[in-house]
């Protein structure tokens, strides 16, 4: 059977299932109380009669807390709280994004899910959101590689255009563990006071620090079980030592891939760099497949709100 076909693709009723399921493993939690032990389910509630649904539309997933007295459905909390779209839409357009290798237009979802440009801007930034990882736990450790490099993407806006350098781009940083995950950074510039920190911050002491000739980084090489370079600029693009490879085309290869996908401002280029760390860092490599990746995007939707004002944060 086709993925899209399944159940809580195409019914609604099942949609919301899926996500309580995925959301509320023991059962429905109260957005307002928090009460576990009470939440019963409102059947045969419909939304107010309009022109374009003359008998209201169904409400499913409604409960109510006997506790509080407050209504609420999965929705609440999350980053599809206060959409008009409906769950079956939002599932498939969360599998559309985690299984394209180079992601997905806004257009391409309007025109897939027959939703307006403006809703699926929307929809993708917020699912964009849910694959945001809150873990930043140190990468590498001890028999580990973590690369290490810096690119610059588009143009930022009021700024010159510059032969020779990235002055007038977007400079983005890229931790990238071999064998592992991703975790890339926007940065203000690619220089030794803003990657320092960065590097210190997010690679554990024991692990094996491999970057390109850049002089930021021999002073924190140093720091790290071993630091090995290759130098570009003598066309040396990978060594051989005995049983280590030393080189960046790890990275630089995630930095391709990004670059092929990539379409943005620099106001929501943190965004897309979330969500193909996201995928780099749950990739069938790593035994994660396209439904098993759609599950964690929909659990990351949890605790985490956006709306047009910016990102808001629950308690969740």
């Amino acid at each position: 059977m086709p993925v899209l076909s399944r159940p809580h693709f195409r019914d609604e009723a099942a949609a919301f299932e899926h996500v309580e399921g995925m959301l509320w493993p023991y059962g429905p939690v109260c957005h307002h109380c928090g009460s576990m032990e009470k939440p019963y389910k409102l059947v045969g509630v419909r939304t107010k009669p309009s022109k374009k649904n003359p008998h209201g539309v169904e409400r499913h997933g409604l409960y109510k807390c006997r506790d509080c007295k407050g209504q609420f459905t999965v929705r609440m909390g999350t980053v599809l709280e206060e959409s008009h779209l409906p769950l079956t839409t939002w599932l498939q357009a969360i599998h559309l994004m985690c299984s394209s290798k180079k992601g997905i237009s806004a257009h391409q979802l309007h025109r897939t899910l027959e939703i307006g440009y403006k809703a699926a801007w929307f929809l993708a930034h917020r699912i964009r959101e849910a694959m945001r990882s809150g873990d930043f736990s140190p990468m590498g450790g001890n028999g580990k590689t973590v690369e290490v490099d810096e690119t610059y993407i588009g143009r930022l806006a009021g700024t010159p255009v510059k032969r020779g350098g990235g002055a007038h781009k977007n400079s983005v940083v890229t931790l990238v563990e071999r064998g592992g995950r991703s975790r890339s950074f926007h940065v203000d510039t690619a220089r030794i006071g803003t990657v320092m920190p960065i590097v210190r911050a997010n690679i554990a002491k024991e692990s094996a620090l491999m970057t390109d000739e850049a002089g930021m980084y021999r002073r924190v090489g140093q720091e790290f079980s071993s630091h090995d370079v290759v130098t570009h600029s003598k066309d040396e693009y990978v060594r051989y030592e005995g049983e280590k490879t030393v080189h960046t085309n790890t990275v630089e290869g995630n930095y391709s891939n990004f670059k092929r996908g990539m379409n943005c401002g620099e106001h929501h280029l943190h965004r897309y760099l979330a969500e193909f760390d996201f995928r780099y860092s749950n990739r069938s490599a790593l035994g994660v497949e396209d439904n098993v990746r759609s599950l964690i995007a929909l659990k990351g939707a949890a605790g985490k709100r956006l709306t047009f004002h910016g990102p808001r944060y629950s308690e969740v």
